[in-house]
């Protein structure tokens, strides 16, 4: 895991003497982010300087050798990651000021009442008079938070309230955080059923597969609201749509191509599955679990090993969490290789393309976080109770269209790409509804 920290450097103010400090980090192994100089004193300067290293590294020790330079010390450092989550990164705010016994009177007693009894008498109108169309509960129990594994709801917290600051930076939704202490997947289905009415849409994170699978099948049948389990179904849009881009550009048909999936978790089989939904004639995916390979055969995939996947396969995408799972030797001329581990993939885009790939890349360029805000603003706009295959693929084509210069994708904070995507899942879901009318 790669940390960032915050060191506080006095240094003379003279020729040379930063180059030392920055020398020192380089010799470290960590990377410099940032540097800025934010106190000048008679003689000397107080630097901020930001940096990034692999958490088998101690920062104690890195301090200890910039205090070895002459006449240069640590002052204090700061973690900004922890920095930026300390008191959470979520808060409830009114949208409306209550400076007034008139307006307190009026949004909660007595007037509320009559608003009560408008909704008991016609409880769609539940959407016209609360916030439940702009509110996604997040679920989780943190069985399967990031690469970290079974953690804990508690633990996984912090992802929660990050999705929910996504949810109102990018798209205005109210994101709100459910923590479910519990396992076994009917009675997490009982327990999310039962506060449904609360949400517009459900948005599911971080349970581990298979659970996840019979979690989200059942609760789609069960409550008529949006249901989404984001490690499946977020991270499939991003990678379509960065396959459609990758395959635009080195002038392949997609459809027509083997698509090979290494790893059949919880993201590899939501891939599998779009790709299929898309049109992809041909899926072969790899993984060491039985139950795995059976899901993908049920899905109309061709189970396969690893070797076997990389001998036939012309795009390949790996999702395994095993660094260097793709030994070079295995790649083939001419194949689109996406491996998506993070921080250290299956293998590196270089090597990948000097051994013949056509076109590789990693994970730094596939993020979630494209998709899921513009899915739930246009699918709680259109007032759907369902997010279907074509929605997802609207937000996957919307995804790759946008995308300029030879990118694969827009850039995250691209607020005007996540607007088009709403816009584009809003269009989907519409079309459909009055299809089934």
């Amino acid at each position: 895991m790669r940390i960032v920290e915050i060191l506080l450097v006095e240094a003379p103010h003279k020729p040379g003497y930063m180059a030392k400090v920055l020398g020192v980090i380089g010799e470290f192994g960590a990377t410099v982010e940032g540097l800025n100089a934010v106190r000048r004193l008679d003689k000397d300067t107080i630097w901020e300087v930001t940096v990034e290293y692999d958490d088998s590294l101690s920062i104690d020790a890195l301090s200890e050798q910039i205090n070895l330079l002459p006449d240069t010390f640590i002052t204090g450092k700061s973690d900004r990651v922890f920095d930026r989550h300390k008191q959470g990164k979520i808060q409830t705010v009114s949208r409306i000021s209550i400076d007034s016994l008139e307006i307190l009177r009026d949004l909660y007693t007595p007037g509320v009442a009559r608003v009560c009894q408008a909704i008991q008498q016609t409880p769609s109108k539940i959407k016209e008079f609360t916030n439940i169309q702009n509110t996604v509960a997040i679920v989780t129990n943190g069985t399967a938070i990031l690469g970290l594994g079974d953690i804990g709801p508690e633990a996984g917290l912090p992802v929660m309230e990050g999705k929910a600051a996504i949810l109102a930076e990018i798209v205005g939704l109210s994101g709100v955080p459910i923590l479910i202490k519990e396992k076994d997947p009917l009675k997490i289905i009982e327990i999310v059923e039962a506060i449904a009415p609360s949400f517009g849409a459900i948005l599911l994170e971080d349970i581990k597969a298979p659970e996840c699978f019979t979690i989200e099948d059942e609760l789609i049948s069960r409550v008529p609201k949006p249901v989404f389990h984001d490690d499946q179904h977020g991270t499939a849009m991003v990678v379509l749509a960065a396959l459609l881009s990758a395959t635009k550009q080195t002038g392949v048909d997609l459809k027509d191509k083997v698509f090979g999936q290494i790893g059949l978790g919880a993201a590899g089989m939501g891939i599998c599955n779009l790709l299929l939904e898309y049109g992809v004639k041909q899926v072969v995916g790899c993984d060491l679990s039985e139950e795995a390979q059976k899901k993908l055969r049920s899905l109309g995939g061709t189970p396969m090993s690893l070797d076997q996947v990389m001998q036939t396969a012309d795009v390949v995408v790996a999702t395994t969490g095993v660094k260097g799972l793709i030994k070079p030797e295995m790649v083939r001329e001419g194949q689109i290789i996406m491996a998506l581990t993070n921080p250290d993939p299956e293998i590196e885009p270089n090597d990948a393309l000097e051994n013949g790939a056509l076109f590789a890349t990693c994970g730094k360029v596939v993020n979630n976080m494209l998709a899921f805000p513009g899915l739930f603003k246009g699918t709680l706009d259109a007032g759907v109770i369902e997010i279907t295959h074509q929605m997802k693929i609207a937000v996957s084509e919307t995804l790759s269209n946008l995308a300029r210069d030879g990118a694969l994708v827009p850039a995250s904070l691209n607020k005007d790409a996540h607007k088009k995507v709403a816009e584009a899942v809003y269009q989907a879901a519409i079309k459909q509804k009055n299809e089934f009318l």
